[in-house]
């Protein structure tokens, strides 16, 4: 099973899921989405490896990603990587889970 469809199936049982559960699922879901996040960088690295930085800098200032002067090629190419990230399947199904158990009042961070 790839991590996409992972977070799929941890999405739609979530609605279902109360308390504890629930929070198990948001857990599971957390650590495929940052899985899927490393996959995509290293791919999107890979891909992009030939192009200058400044060639970089334009292609996420026109992706709305703005870069300044002091960012390097690395925090440049995650900047892309977040980008085309965001646009998955797999990361809107994982922020909108999130969003639909912040609602119930489920989060991975414990209250004070």
């Amino acid at each position: 099973m790839t991590t996409t469809q992972r977070i799929l199936d941890l999405a739609a049982a979530a609605p279902a899921a109360r308390g504890e559960d629930l929070v198990l699922l948001l857990h599971e879901a957390n650590e495929l989405y940052h899985q899927g996040l490393r996959d995509l960088h290293q791919e999107v690295a890979a891909r992009l490896d030939g192009l200058a930085t400044a060639d970089l800098a334009f292609a996420a200032d026109t992706a709305g990603m703005t870069c300044d002067a002091s960012q390097d090629r690395d925090e440049v190419i995650l900047l892309l990587t977040l980008v085309e990230w965001e646009m998955t399947p797999a990361a809107i199904a994982y922020v909108g889970m999130a969003e639909a158990a912040a609602r119930r009042g489920a989060c991975l961070i414990p209250e004070e």
